[in-house]
């Protein structure tokens, strides 16, 4: 009786450890005036007012970096402020951009903030959004096998730990949301065109983790 326990409890063991996933926290700069930004952002581009820079998760949103490397992807998201090489989104606010994780090529999770603390990484959905940048996305550098299994297996972690997640989009459809009830940017004239992490990485997610039921991205609307 004592070994069928045993191999019970070894089967339950491994079937386990195949279906967790590892995460290294790798935390960019944590300051007040982080705190202070990231408030300061909801309120003026969502018109949220809050005690705390939190998000209540509704969807993740799969990205690329086009940074060749993830020590040079860490340097560009660690400070808190936004460079001055980015002036095109300068004017939207002064927080710099991140995301909760980044993965590697290598296919290793990075989690750079705590899961439900904003990032700023989408335009009018970052109050609702968990971002997962994936570095490369370079001609030289594309996404890689080992890449599109860990966002799986960081997906479908997300899902469990944050039931209310009902969509995975990549950055080039966020468009879609505007007009829809998650979107709450304020600035209609606030828009980037943004081609990441690229139809078939985005497809190849969404098809892997189908058994979630995603709901599907809105038609986008013609202007």
């Amino acid at each position: 009786m004592k070994n069928y326990y045993f191999i019970i409890l070894v089967i339950w063991l491994s079937l386990t450890s195949c279906n967790s996933v590892k995460i290294i926290d790798r935390p960019v700069v944590m300051t007040p005036e982080r705190d202070r930004l990231t408030l300061e952002y909801l309120e003026t581009r969502y018109g949220l007012t809050q005690e705390n820079p939190t998000i209540h998760p509704k969807m993740v949103v799969v990205h690329w970096t086009a940074i060749p490397t993830l020590e040079k992807t860490l340097k560009a998201f660690d400070p808190v402020k936004l460079p001055n090489w980015r002036p095109k989104i300068a004017n939207a606010g002064a927080l710099n951009v991140a995301a909760q994780f980044v993965v590697d090529q290598d296919g290793k999770i990075y989690r750079l903030l705590p899961e439900t603390y904003m990032a700023r990484h989408v335009i009018g959905l970052n109050h609702c959004a968990i971002g997962i940048e994936n570095v490369g996305g370079l001609k030289d550098k594309p996404l890689t096998k080992k890449q599109l299994k860990s966002n799986v297996k960081l997906i479908k972690y997300l899902k469990k730990k944050y039931p209310a997640i009902e969509y995975v989009i990549g950055h080039l459809e966020y468009q879609n949301f505007e007009g829809h009830e998650l979107w709450l940017e304020k600035d209609e004239s606030y828009r980037t065109k943004k081609t990441d992490p690229g139809v078939d990485f985005l497809n190849s997610v969404r098809q892997k983790t189908s058994k979630y039921n995603w709901k599907s991205v809105p038609e986008k609307v013609i202007r």
